[in-house]
């Protein structure tokens, strides 16, 4: 179920906004930036958003400028032809804590601590396990079940309709089952990656 596939059809809409960037002078060193601080900002809102519902709608939105951004920064790199090692590093490192400060805001707005520490533990081993592959000598493994792309629609999705269901679905709110959701299947995708690349390997 990754979305990650269809990278090279996002790529194709991409052209307006890589030439904006490009307008208006930013790098795709500064777009990742940009891109963080967005999630930085969803991870607030939804820090809070128990206080007022419609705040999962506005770090909704929060979340999908985040991935659009993350695909513009590597289309602008290499329009640019300035893609490079370094920048490839800042925007992984930039993206994991992106996904960290994403779940911990989520966490902290229901006060599910315990949920939180086994999703973002799932979604950072999900991400080692696909570069590991890459440090292994293998290609960077994208697959399974769940990659970013497919956690970032979910979190944006699931908490656009969090602004508007409110009620409790058996033990955990919408965001709780998302939660779980991602501690639960983020392990099996990391899982799924690494029996692959120990096939690759065998």
């Amino acid at each position: 179920m990754t979305l990650d596939k269809f990278r090279s059809v996002a790529d194709r809409a991409l052209g307006p906004f890589v030439g904006a960037a490009r307008t208006v002078g930013l790098s795709p060193n500064g777009v990742s930036v940009i891109a963080f601080l967005l999630a930085v900002a969803a991870g607030i809102v939804y820090g809070v958003a128990a206080a007022d519902p419609f705040r999962y709608l506005v770090g909704a939105v929060l979340v999908f400028l985040n991935g659009w951004l993350d695909l513009v920064d590597g289309a602008l790199a290499r329009e640019m032809n300035v893609a490079s090692s370094g920048g490839d590093l800042l925007d992984h490192v930039l993206d994991r804590y992106a996904d960290i400060v994403i779940i911990v805001g989520l966490a902290a707005g229901i006060g599910r601590w315990a949920l939180g520490i086994a999703a973002v533990t799932g979604v950072l081993m999900t991400s080692y396990l696909g570069t590991q592959a890459q440090a292994v000598g293998l290609d960077r493994v994208y697959g399974g079940l769940l990659g970013r792309a497919d956690r970032l629609a979910l979190v944006g999705i699931t908490t656009g309709v969090a602004a508007f269901v409110t009620l409790p679905l058996g033990p955990f709110s919408l965001v709780g089952w998302l939660l779980v959701v991602f501690a639960v299947v983020g392990h099996l995708t990391a899982a799924q990656r690494f029996y692959y690349s120990m096939q690759a390997l065998n």
